[in-house]
């Protein structure tokens, strides 16, 4: 297992626990259950539970947008997401612990969908078909983007 699935596996969920509900970031809209619910659908989407059903980037940007996200470059903040609306949208659980329960079973659900299909590729909407590891990568940077964001970098 490299640093970044190690990681996503075991060092992520517990830094989100440090969270409380009132924090506010240091940017964007999400409260901390908003980023954490965000986090479990980013998960859901790299192993294909929710997926994207196109590709937004115009194809004469995608090698672009491809080589930023897997090099060592982090997201700005305030990175805006087409596929975001303005408002965040309504919290699907009653609580953090609740959302947290969640992002558990996804990093899981990712890890073990990958284990039984190594070959697998699946459709991320801004950066074309990723693989295991293009996934991981992207993954970890989408983590430590929403780490900064609260802090807990």
């Amino acid at each position: 297992m490299n640093f970044k699935e190690q990681f996503l596996q075991q060092e992520f969920v517990p830094l989100l626990e440090q969270l409380s509900d009132n924090e506010v970031g240091l940017w964007g809209v999400l409260s901390p259950q908003g980023m954490i619910e965000h986090m479990s659908d980013s998960f859901g989407y790299a192993y294909g539970r929710l997926q994207y059903t196109r590709l937004v980037t115009p194809p004469e940007q995608l090698e672009g947008y491809r080589a930023f996200v897997l090099s060592e470059k982090p997201f700005k903040e305030n990175t805006k997401n087409a596929l975001m609306p303005a408002e965040p949208p309504p919290l699907r659980h009653g609580s953090m612990t609740e959302a947290i329960e969640e992002l558990r079973r996804e990093i899981r659900a990712f890890a073990d969908f990958y284990a039984a299909h190594p070959g697998h590729k699946e459709l991320n909407a801004f950066f074309g078909e990723l693989n295991y590891d293009e996934q991981v990568h992207l993954l970890h940077k989408h983590a430590l983007h929403h780490l900064r964001q609260f802090n807990l970098d």
